[in-house]
């Protein structure tokens, strides 16, 4: 369960926020003065703090500097009158997250909290995966060995040597900047920065200032010159996610910059030179937006010069044993616990359930489970009632088969086939693939080759699958 600080003096905002936070399912902690927040934060590590920009003693904005020496990565959301918009803004520049004012919907404040955290733990999957490209298990295993995830890999094996701008389409949660920094890492770039903007994150009147930098006095605020994310990402790649939500006129000058290769900061004259890898992510088809009018058709053309569709993890279910793994080992390592499998029933759970938000509900799900779990295995009762009821919703209506698909998961996982409840993630993967491997050859008469093409897999790979897992067939 995420934990929330909230840091106001005013007694009665504090039970109205505690209330709709803890209905929202988060734990609430409170202070009222800038000594006891920073006591808070050390002593319980909050998740989360949502911050009062006018405080007694230290102000909110001194909080949110001394917050930031302490821990860099803490999310901080300024609480602001509406007068004090223009200190809200100063808070984000110096690395609040965001701000609402006061009074607040609850809709919008819980919106912008899960937004935060979302973000939050992207970035630290992010900063797993970076340092395991370093490792000698390549991070292309750990994604997976579907056909549709082998046509993403082999796309980045294209474009990532190349100088091209990239547009990476696919729903939320399909893994667009973890496939964007593997492009960074296996590119000329890969020396060089990695930097990301979530253009959807950022209120529209700080998005020109975060892109392209200001000088000192540009606007109220701007106490000193910042580059903005061009210059921090220069001779290396820089990642614009969800590019749709920019204005149009931002898109305009978005557009110069990236024709000219030079850019201005707000409040100065210098022309600044750019070498900047441009990397676009949305969950929006950006070629229906151009005909929808939400997105300027030039900008679309100077950025449409490769694109990469990613698959819902749904088209790709033979990936979830291994995506299902490598979750399971980040929250071994983050809660220090030693659940080392996943029981036949958990497993069918994963295997048959919709994934509406794709690989990174997977994650998601398996956190939460794995710091439940209370044996040796994740079991079907560590997982959230809310996604066992959409399962058993989908399981209760009967389905006809898919004869057009070779992964038969329900009647493969039908049976028991004498699993042990607590048998290790290891041998249901292994007892998984035999079967998939089995059935395809008995469709193809027993043929190597045709079954190869039937499971969309590689004959070499096929071969040593077949000698690994000890399959005999007449």
């Amino acid at each position: 369960m995420e934990t929330i600080l909230i840091v106001d003096d005013d007694r009665d905002v504090q039970f109205i926020l505690s209330t709709i936070l803890k209905d929202a399912g988060y734990e609430i902690f409170t202070a009222s003065d800038g000594d006891r927040a920073l006591r808070e934060v050390q002593r319980r590590t909050p998740n989360l703090v949502l911050l009062d920009i006018r405080l007694p003693g230290m102000n909110g904005m001194k909080i949110l500097e001394e917050m930031r020496k302490k821990d860099k990565d803490l999310i901080i959301i300024m609480l602001t009158a509406y007068s004090d918009v223009k200190g809200a803004v100063r808070a984000m520049q110096l690395g609040a997250f965001d701000y609402i004012t006061k009074p607040f919907e609850n809709e919008e404040l819980i919106l912008i909290i899960k937004k935060a955290l979302q973000n939050s733990y992207l970035s630290k999957e992010v900063e797993n995966l970076r340092r395991r490209l370093g490792d000698k298990k390549p991070i292309e295993e750990i994604m997976g060995e579907s056909p549709q995830i082998k046509h993403v890999l082999k796309q980045v094996e294209i474009i990532a040597p190349t100088n091209m701008t990239v547009v990476i389409q696919g729903a939320s949660g399909t893994g667009k900047e973890l496939v964007a920094q593997l492009i960074h890492q296996k590119g000329l770039r890969k020396a060089q920065p990695f930097v990301a903007i979530d253009c959807g994150a950022i209120p529209e009147t700080l998005v020109e200032s975060e892109l392209f930098g200001y000088e000192r006095g540009a606007f109220t605020g701007a106490e000193e010159r910042r580059k903005g994310k061009f210059e921090q990402a220069n001779s290396g790649t820089l990642l614009l996610d969800e590019i749709t939500n920019l204005s149009d006129a931002v898109q305009m000058k978005l557009l110069r910059v990236i024709q000219e290769r030079r850019l201005q900061h707000l409040g100065g004259k210098r022309d600044i030179s750019i070498d900047v890898r441009i990397i676009v992510a949305s969950n929006v088809n950006l070629s229906e937006a151009v005909r929808a009018g939400k997105f300027r058709d030039d900008l679309y053309h100077r950025l449409n010069e490769f694109q990469i569709e990613l698959p819902l993890l749904c088209e790709r279910k033979e990936d979830i044993p291994i995506l299902a793994k490598y979750f399971l080992d980040v929250a071994n390592s983050e809660f220090n616990k030693k659940v080392n499998g996943i029981s036949s029933e958990a497993m069918k759970f994963l295997l048959n359930y919709l994934w509406p938000g794709n690989v990174r509900e997977l994650r998601n799900i398996i956190r939460r489970a794995a710091l439940l779990a209370e044996s040796d295995s994740i079991e079907l009762g560590n997982f959230s009632p809310d996604n066992l009821k959409l399962y058993g919703e989908k399981m209760d209506v009967p389905q006809p088969l898919d004869k057009s698909r070779p992964f038969y998961f329900e009647e493969i996982l039908s049976g028991n086939k004498g699993r042990d409840k607590g048998v290790s993630f290891e041998e249901i993967t292994q007892e998984f693939e035999k079967d998939l491997i089995k059935k395809a050859l008995e469709e193809a008469g027993g043929n190597k080759l045709k079954s190869a093409e039937i499971l969309k897999m590689n004959k070499k790979t096929l071969y040593r699958k077949i000698k690994s897992l000890n399959i005999s067939y007449p």
